[in-house]
């Protein structure tokens, strides 16, 4: 009885010891989803809720720094439509990047 109850204890243990935090480093951020369109002027980053986002080759990352460090935004949280406004005021749209949004649309 004794050995199965710190057999158990131990476990326990050292279950909890070798759980590493997620990110590396142990700081957690919660990014708020990207509005259903979002638009692009001519660099691929934007702001939203005091996040920044980087957009590239059809991923969204995000950051509370433009600098970094970045982490991959789940695709949950990607717009529905990305629109691109270039510098002599024509647009460009890409669609069907992120998932169901769960009625968001």
């Amino acid at each position: 009885m004794k050995a199965t109850i710190f057999t158990i204890g131990l476990a326990i243990m050292l279950s909890g010891c070798l759980m590493a935090p997620y990110p590396p480093d142990g700081a957690v951020m919660v990014a708020p989803p990207l509005p259903a369109v979002v638009w692009l002027d001519t660099g691929p980053y934007y702001n939203n809720g005091g996040y920044t986002y980087y957009y590239h080759n059809s991923s969204w990352n995000y950051s509370n720094h433009r600098g970094g460090p970045w982490r991959v935004l789940p695709r949950d949280r990607y717009p529905r439509e990305v629109r691109h406004r270039d510098g002599d005021g024509g647009e460009r749209r890409e669609q069907g990047h992120g998932q169901d949004h769960g009625g968001r649309r």
